[in-house]
């Protein structure tokens, strides 16, 4: 039987202060997308919205319930607030899932585990765990995660036991309907430092089960797939590159990898400008079927 994909992108994770999820909702929707209320997840810890793309990849916009000060010292509700996997990640861009296939029989960390030992890259993931959490509506969902076993950049993966449907919902088509004209992921650009570059691309070759289309020593990339076709029919790459301007050496400011920027396909062109808060940055990039190529980045 033929191994599941392992490079299907499912969803990109959007941190911002604890209790400020309304506020991620209201930039957002500032920014021109269409967003939805999401619910708690399961622990209690964290609340999240969603920003549902035509190309069936979502966007989570996440914050914690509380600050770890908030929970008595000592406590159960303390200890996993501060080993939560994104209890010391700063704003912005923080991580990203592919999408597992919802079994604890062919796990899919068991396809990446042994293409890592076969390829000598170390690539390790852990067991299945499962995960959920209620949405406003009161229906439960249920899936699966698999995290590196290590601190790193390497993706999640989320998959399914209910319905993804009832996960990210394209129904009707108006919830992938917005006003910036996005219709689905163009890139998800990795940065990292040169000393771990060669390192990290053997990597997300284990995890992906393909190698990077031809590129430099120093930038790799991977084709990735979507769980549906939005009607631009666009690529969706990862990109792993070094710093080479002041801004993404910056970016970095002295840690070794991150997550800088989303490009996101648009079929109108926008006027360029920036608009520049602490969270992360975002790339329009145009369609080629309309209007004249371009892009340009808005950082928020």
């Amino acid at each position: 039987m033929k191994d599941p994909s392992t490079r299907i992108l499912d969803h990109i994770v959007h941190l911002t202060p604890p209790g400020t999820v309304q506020q991620a909702f209201d930039s957002f929707k500032s920014l021109g997308f269409k967003v939805l209320e999401g619910g708690t997840h399961a622990d209690g810890l964290t609340s999240n919205a969603l920003v549902v793309l035509a190309d069936g990849v979502y966007l989570e916009l996440i914050a914690f319930t509380h600050a770890a000060s908030w929970y008595p010292p000592g406590s159960d509700e303390r200890h996993r607030r501060e080993s939560h996997r994104w209890a010391t990640k700063q704003p912005g861009w923080i991580d990203f899932a592919f999408l597992g296939n919802g079994s604890k029989t062919t796990r899919i960390s068991d396809i990446i585990n042994a293409r890592g030992k076969l390829d000598g890259s170390g690539t390790v993931y852990l067991s299945e765990v499962e995960g959920g959490r209620i949405r406003p509506d009161g229906v439960e969902l249920k899936w699966l995660i698999s995290s590196p076993a290590e601190e790193s950049i390497l993706p999640f993966f989320c998959g399914d036991v209910t319905l993804r449907e009832l996960r990210v919902p394209l129904q009707p088509p108006s919830n992938a309907a917005h006003p910036c004209t996005a219709e689905g992921i163009a890139h998800v650009h990795v940065l990292a430092e040169d000393g771990i570059i060669e390192r990290l691309s053997q990597q997300f070759t284990s995890v992906t089960g393909e190698r990077p289309v031809p590129s430099s020593a120093k930038s790799f990339k991977w084709l990735l797939q979507t769980s549906a076709a939005s009607s631009s029919n666009q690529s969706c790459k990862l990109i792993l590159s070094v710093p080479v301007s002041e801004e993404e050496h910056a970016f970095l400011d002295g840690k070794e990898r991150g997550l800088y920027e989303i490009g996101f396909w648009v079929k109108e062109g926008q006027q360029p400008g920036s608009v520049v808060t602490p969270y992360g940055k975002i790339t329009w990039v145009q369609i080629a079927d309309y209007n004249s190529r371009g892009s340009f980045c808005l950082v928020f």
